[in-house]
């Protein structure tokens, strides 16, 4: 639910036929929740409490997955970048990439909604009826705003002089995962690490596995289709990001002074596609 945003962001922008916009989107969504979240609930939560220790298998398994889905979401774009006879099938592949990570999703949800043995719930403030409308009704709100804001896009690219990509990899990507940005930072704060580390890294999970294929097939039914052929350094950096994170979270430990390198190289990313051609 805290991907919607997204969702409605990259229909709207696609209806406009901003496809550099949404590609930049969703690997900086995926960026966004590794790095910069990731890093800022280190520092916050480091800074606040110290070392932080979190269940390393469980993130493990999710990390990993993540870098799966990465390296698949690149497959298209290396093959136009290394011209192989692939190249002229671009979305037909990325279709075949799309089908097999939502099928990846669908068939590893089952495990991810498993409750953890010994795991503790605080109990229910709102009722199943209550939290349904609540959501509801932010769904709707999300779709409105989303509207609003890639209206608001066009322009401001131009008036600011940034580059579509950097639009879509650092504006976009940081306004759709607002809800991550707060919630995984509050609950470092608060020293509960493994719900932080859960939200922020299953987040780039599902926009993985789940949102960017379900974009990628709803986007036939309009007159720009979206397929998974990025700019080069725009793959590279994704499998770079996901390497990273695997790195990061497979010891079960985070420190502020890892936040603070992770949020620095989110920067040096973000400016590398500022200029335009």
């Amino acid at each position: 639910l805290g991907n919607l945003p997204e969702l409605f962001i990259a229909l709207f922008a696609l209806n406009k036929g901003l496809t550099s916009v949404v590609q930049a989107a969703l690997v900086g969504s995926i960026l966004a929740n590794s790095v910069l979240v990731l890093g800022l609930a280190f520092v916050v939560g480091g800074l606040r409490n110290g070392p932080q220790r979190f269940d390393s298998s469980r993130a493990r398994i999710v990390s990993t997955l993540t870098l799966l889905a990465a390296a698949t979401m690149a497959m298209p774009s290396l093959a136009h970048a290394f011209h192989t006879p692939a190249e002229p099938h671009g979305e037909a592949l990325s279709i075949v990439c799309a089908a097999v990570l939502l099928g990846v999703f669908v068939l590893t949800l089952p495990a991810f909604l498993a409750a953890t043995e010994g795991e503790e719930h605080e109990p229910a403030r709102w009722s199943a009826l209550t939290t349904g409308v609540v959501l509801g009704l932010a769904a709707a709100a999300a779709a409105l705003t989303s509207d609003w804001f890639v209206s608001a896009l066009t322009p401001a690219i131009h008036t600011l002089h940034m580059s579509e990509e950097f639009a879509g990899l650092v504006i976009v990507a940081i306004a759709g995962n607002a809800v991550e940005n707060v919630v995984g930072v509050q609950l470092a704060a608060r020293n509960k690490p493994d719900f932080a580390v859960s939200v922020i890294v299953n987040s780039s999970l599902q926009i993985a596995l789940a949102l960017t294929p379900v974009i990628v097939l709803l986007s036939l039914l309009f007159a720009t289709h979206l397929t998974l052929v990025f700019p080069t350094l725009l793959a590279l950096v994704l499998l770079i990001v996901a390497i990273l994170n695997a790195l990061i979270v497979n010891d079960g430990e985070s420190t502020w002074q890892e936040g603070v390198v992770l949020v620095g190289f989110y920067v040096v990313i973000a400016a590398s596609f500022w200029w335009g051609t």
